[in-house]
């Protein structure tokens, strides 16, 4: 397949683009469809929920509020309301509106607060806030402002407000595409192969989004779909997309054709993103267990931006590189594989460092991120989770001086009030309880209506105190069974207690899933018991981590003003699940990829502790790479102006982050050190039992022969032995970069590899037998000998002198 689209360039980029303007047209023909309702089965808030339902079935559109505060005097001044009500009167008439409730009406009274400051009116539009045009909630915003000044504050709250203060739509794809960018520009040195990856993660993006707002016609799909299918698409197209670049080019700078180069990559790195693609995917179907039907929609849609994702960096990233060629590589890259021809890839400088340095002192890199972990998880004994609200709104909006307006004038607890339904008539004896309950500010009885009675309770408390959540179990576990009365407690701040509640229920079963699912995925993969189970634990370490810097941040408030959001609160009830999901997805990508290349370095030596030191020097530097592109994605979310995104984008910032530049950069490689052979145990039983499963394919030269240089996961063809050891000088020091080549007794290469910053080599033998290895380095000069290689690894230390040369016939 890579080669058919490789040749068939033109055709393939075509069909991509057409793809692209296809679906964009038929969506942005068919509008969008998003259902943002979700259903708890079995809970209290959903039953009151029903019964309102049946007592006002008309309610449709939705109710914002204008909010407006005198200085002094009064708002029922006449020279306030010679302003204000002229100002109502005109949203009143404006199309799309249908019905505004003020004040100054004859049962306006309950909308003034008791000082006689603080007043407001309710503005009921004909259409849900998504459904609202975008100019008519500005004409709305306008209107009312403009009666405002000379010591009258106005402010608006509500859903449909708030879309006009977010900032213009794709600011924060935008700043995030520009940082991975700059991100690739360093990594690659190349304009046009920094362009690949983005060019992958649009057209995956692109299309998963354009395919998800047509199937939100046919299916319920949630508005926060579009969000995180963004999020995911742009964080996975670059990164994958990364990962064959990376391999193509060390492909051409080997000496091999553009197009073979290609092949090799697809078929490699290609392999192993179907793989990370379907793990992930595999990680977002995990949320269906949780049974919570509204992120069905979720699922579809975050599954189908990554398939595309995948589709796209393996059919049209191919087809890109035939159109450029050479040109995939820096200029001067190009000048030098004219000039010195191919090039042997050597590992070296800070990744090898770093790799030596944790074999040598594993328990220290251990004890070190295992302490950084725990204490950045401290917070989560204090997670809370909930639902915000616009009171964590920025401080300068007009929604969040709408509501702390609301709470000045008529108590914190009015930006969230109860409603107790009652199915029937609500007793005297109901009532009175109700008010005599510590806790509640306010109650007002309406009349029944379709046979239902609705008593509107108003907390002293606000929606996020814990205070608010025990006043709904004393209602719910004490109140009404008492006064014998069939009612239930809604409202939006119940049904936010009611889906914390049943989040958290359920976020074991939901957390044990994809945690086996993965250590399966992994068991097959790398043929251990130790290793999926390594993982395993540092999924859960990097989850406990990452929510730990959520809650200090978000509900503790530690920085929340450097991010430009308002008041801190609780977590998000719905994040715990979207945030494991994309974690686990992600940190197996890592995992793979850095385990793949310690396997295969273990299948030729049976060194763990080389094949641990060579797996983390030559993916570290990738695996970093691609992190840093994530993190950047992610965090620019903060900038789309939304509480809940900016969460979701710091979480996962923090995890991805904490994942690959803690977890799998030290304490995977320094536990893999600590446990040894270990690592790669499987019971005979199980071997024989369990499907074999090649995350990547054998990768042979012309000759047959194993290439010298094996880039970071890449795979094999396992040999019938080796010969390793470490290059010296006569006083011990390691020599980086010596060329290390095997050759027959007749003079035919084998193998021919390059030193470690360790000193360390590795050369694959085709079968036991006598060889010639000779070495060469500058300064040093060579040395070449006879060595026999027995049917097992053969252990082979070489010591360098300046100046020597050693020659062997």
């Amino acid at each position: 397949m890579a080669r058919w689209c490789y040749r068939h360039r033109l055709v393939v980029v075509l069909l991509w683009v057409g793809a692209l303007l296809g679906l964009g047209a038929a969506a942005s023909s068919a509008g969008t469809n998003y259902a943002n309702v979700f259903s708890l089965p079995d809970t209290d808030s959903k039953r009151a929920y029903d019964l309102m339902e049946k007592a006002f079935p008309e309610r449709a559109g939705d109710t914002d509020t204008v909010v407006w505060k005198v200085e002094d005097g009064s708002v029922r001044d006449a020279s306030v309301r010679s302003r204000m009500e002229p100002a109502l009167a005109a949203i009143g008439r404006m199309e799309g509106v249908g019905d505004v409730t003020g004040p100054y009406g004859p049962q306006g009274a309950a909308r003034i607060s008791r000082d006689g400051r603080t007043a407001y009116a309710q503005v009921t539009f004909a259409e849900q806030a998504d459904a609202v045009p975008k100019e008519l909630v500005e004409d709305v915003v306008d209107t009312a402002k403009d009666a405002g000044g000379d010591g009258l504050r106005v402010e608006l709250g509500g859903q449909a407000i708030t879309r006009v203060q977010e900032p213009p739509t794709g600011t924060a794809e935008l700043v995030g595409v520009l940082a991975a960018a700059v991100v690739l520009f360093v990594a690659f040195g190349s304009l046009l192969a920094m362009l690949l990856p983005i060019v992958i993660a649009v057209f995956g993006v692109g299309t998963g989004m354009f395919g998800t707002q047509l199937i939100s016609h046919v299916t319920n799909v949630p508005e926060l779909a579009s969000l995180l299918s963004t999020l995911i698409g742009l964080g996975v197209g670059i990164d994958y997309a990364l990962f064959i670049v990376t391999r193509h080019r060390r492909g051409i700078l080997r000496g091999d054709d553009p197009e073979e180069a290609a092949v090799t990559a697809l078929n490699t790195s290609g392999r192993a993103v179907l793989f990370a693609g379907g793990t992930v995917c595999i990680a977002l179907a995990g949320m269906l267990v949780t049974n919570l039907r509204f992120l069905d929609g979720v699922v579809i849609g975050t599954s189908l931006t990554v398939v595309l994702s995948v589709l796209a960096a393996v059919t049209l990233l191919p087809a890109l590189l035939g159109l450029l060629g050479h040109r995939v590589l820096s200029r001067r890259q190009r000048r030098t594989l004219a000039a010195r021809g191919p090039e042997t890839e050597r590992t070296t400088g800070l990744a090898a460092r770093w790799a030596a340095g944790v074999e040598r002192r594993p328990r220290s890199t251990a004890l070190l991120a295992l302490v950084l972990m725990a204490a950045l998880a401290v917070p989560l004994l204090s997670l809370r989770l909930g639902t915000v609200d616009q009171g964590n709104d920025g401080a300068s909006t007009t929604t969040r001086k709408a509501y702390d307006l609301l709470a000045e004038g008529f108590g914190p607890g009015f930006n969230g009030p109860l409603q107790v339904v009652v199915d029937g008539e609500a007793s005297n004896s109901l009532v009175a309880a109700v008010e005599r309950t510590e806790g509640v500010a306010q109650v007002a009885s309406m009349p029944p209506a379709n046979g239902v009675t609705v008593i509107q309770v108003v907390p002293t408390t606000s929606p996020q105190d814990e205070r608010t959540d025990r006043l709904i179990d004393v209602l719910r576990e004490d109140v009404i069974p008492e006064a014998g009365a069939r009612a239930h407690v809604g409202g939006v701040t119940a049904v936010s207690k009611d889906f914390a509640s049943v989040t958290g229920d359920r976020l074991p079963l939901f957390i044990g899933t994809i945690i086996g699912l993965g250590f399966l995925l992994l068991l097959l993969a790398f043929r251990s018991l130790v290793v999926p189970l390594t993982a395993a634990v540092m999924n859960l370490l990097a989850a406990a981590a990452s929510f730990g810097v959520l809650v200090a941040i978000f509900q503790w408030g530690w920085g929340l003003d450097l991010l430009g959001f308002g008041r801190e609160g609780p977590i998000a009830a719905f994040l715990p699940i979207i945030m494991l999901s994309l974690l686990f997805g992600l940190s197996m990508d890592y995992q793979v990829f850095l385990v793949s290349r310690m396997h295969e370095e273990w299948v030729h030596t049976r060194d763990n502790a080389r094949a641990v030191r060579v797996g983390l020097a030559e993916t570290s530097r990738v695996i970093n790479s691609a992190a840093l592109i994530m993190v950047c994605v992610f965090l620019a979310f903060v900038l789309s102006g939304d509480y809940g995104a900016g969460m979701a984008g710091v979480g996962l910032a923090a995890a991805v982050a904490l994942d690959a530049f803690i977890l799998r950069t030290a304490l995977v490689p320094a536990a893999m050190h600590l446990i040894g052979k270990a690592n790669w145990w499987l019971p005979a039983g199980l071997e024989k039992r369990l499907p074999h499963l090649a995350v990547e394919p054998k990768e042979e030269d012309g000759s047959g022969v194993v290439p010298a240089t094996r880039a970071p996961g890449e795979g094999s063809a396992p040999a019938a032995s080796v010969v390793h050891g470490f290059v010296r000088t006569v006083d011990g020091d390691p020599v980086d970069g010596a060329a290390v080549t095997l050759l027959t007794s007749g003079g035919r290469q084998v193998d021919r590899v390059v030193s470690l910053a360790d000193g360390s080599y590795i050369v694959s033998v085709p079968s036991p037998g006598r060889y010639l290895l000779a070495v060469t380095a500058a300064p040093y000069g060579s040395r070449a000998g006879q060595v026999t290689v027995p049917g097992g690894p053969l252990v082979h230390d070489v010591e360098l002198a300046p100046g020597e040369v050693d020659a062997v016939n």
